[in-house]
């Protein structure tokens, strides 16, 4: 007899909001409600539908008529598929030594591309001009790897946001160079968001060549974009890359359906905001609490603090969240678009406690063991 798996009951799924990351949230409503929308009769496969059509020309209507735009499953692979259709193999990536292209992508870039990433320690997340400069040698030494493109995270991997010189510098960098700058902007909406800025502001002035814009920690399902502000070559390899790196989706009206909603009178931009000010509501209420000391500023969703170890699995009885630097005991608490007040005032308040003397003694009669999932 086939064994099926028992259903998922409700009463199994906790109830409260956690802060370990924006991929815990659902999907938004009007998500959820384009996808059904989109539900009805046959369209054309792989992105030659009226949904995609829309969807596309809504970002030109961000970014400009010159924007094209590719539509893919997960950040992994928007990210990959937009470097590998740009580099060839014998070519190399720079990047910081946080990036999410480097440690939390299981080396997809270097198996799919064959291309090497270059890490360099950056002590905010962010790569400076200075950096790319120390870091572009050997270019025509044929033993050698070859520099060919930069590789920025906004925000960044701990909630740090570029200004919009500080990516106008990268970019002069990049073009003197020869570079190729690439933007992973899983968080994109979360820097725009704090930034105040338009997106040809930020992307198509400074300089950038080819981004990917998140949908997933921002309401979606699932899908990422791809997005050249304007003609770059890759572009022409682009629909070739995607297909080989199995990231072309056949019904791809299901994808698109959805960044049409979250465009669609700056949906992107209100749930970021409101993200972002779920963080800093968060730090506030941690402000001169006894042990917990916040390490970056915290400009976008993301709150990065140290505290003690024996802290910790207590706290993650609370709320889960990861360890971000299990050596410095440094910790990460996210917010999503769906984070209330009343789920920040929560946690703050038990971490206020438990971090106090006497909630430290309890922490340690207790003997909590730690949930990491």
């Amino acid at each position: 007899m086939e064994h099926r798996p028992a259903a998922v009951k409700v009463e199994d799924v906790r109830p409260e909001r956690h802060f370990a990351s924006d991929n815990y949230a659902g999907v938004h409503a009007e998500v959820l409600a384009a996808i059904a929308a989109a539900n009805h009769g046959h369209v054309p496969g792989y992105g030659d539908d009226p949904y995609t059509a829309a969807a596309q020309a809504a970002f030109r209507r961000l970014l400009g008529d010159d924007a094209r735009v590719f539509f893919t499953f997960n950040g992994t692979g928007a990210n990959v598929i937009a470097l590998a259709a740009a580099l060839r193999p014998y070519q190399a990536v720079l990047c910081p030594d946080r990036a999410h292209l480097n440690v939390d992508e299981c080396g997809a870039f270097e198996r799919f591309a064959g291309a090497k990433i270059i890490p360099v320690p950056t002590p905010n997340g962010k790569l400076t001009p200075d950096d790319v400069e120390r870091n572009v040698t050997q270019l025509g030494n044929v033993h050698h790897v070859q520099t060919a493109a930069i590789s920025v995270s906004q925000s960044t991997e701990v909630g740090t946001v570029y200004s919009v010189d500080e990516l106008a510098a990268l970019g002069s960098t990049a073009r003197a160079h020869n570079l190729l700058f690439h933007l992973d902007g899983a968080r994109l909406a979360n820097a725009a968001a704090a930034l105040d800025v338009d997106l040809r502001t930020m992307l198509t002035g400074t300089g950038v060549d080819v981004l990917t814009f998140g949908g997933t920690k921002n309401g979606l399902l699932f899908g990422e974009a791809i997005v050249f502000p304007k003609y770059h070559p890759a572009i022409e390899s682009l629909p070739f890359t995607r297909k080989q790196g199995m990231q072309l989706a056949s019904k791809m009206r299901f994808v698109a359906a959805q960044f049409d909603a979250l465009l669609r009178d700056d949906l992107w931009l209100r749930s970021a905001r409101h993200a972002n000010a779920m963080a800093r509501r968060l730090a506030a209420q941690l402000h001169g609490v006894d042990g917990v000391h916040i390490v970056y500023p915290v400009e976008a969703n993301g709150v990065f603090a140290a505290i003690a170890p024996q802290f910790v699995a207590p706290l993650q009885n609370e709320r889960r969240f990861y360890v971000w630097d299990e050596t410095a005991s440094i910790v990460r608490w996210m917010a999503a678009f769906d984070t209330s007040e009343a789920d920040v005032d929560t946690f703050a308040a038990a971490i206020a406690r438990i971090t106090q003397p006497s909630g430290a003694a309890s922490a340690a009669q207790n003997g909590m063991r730690s949930d990491h999932r």
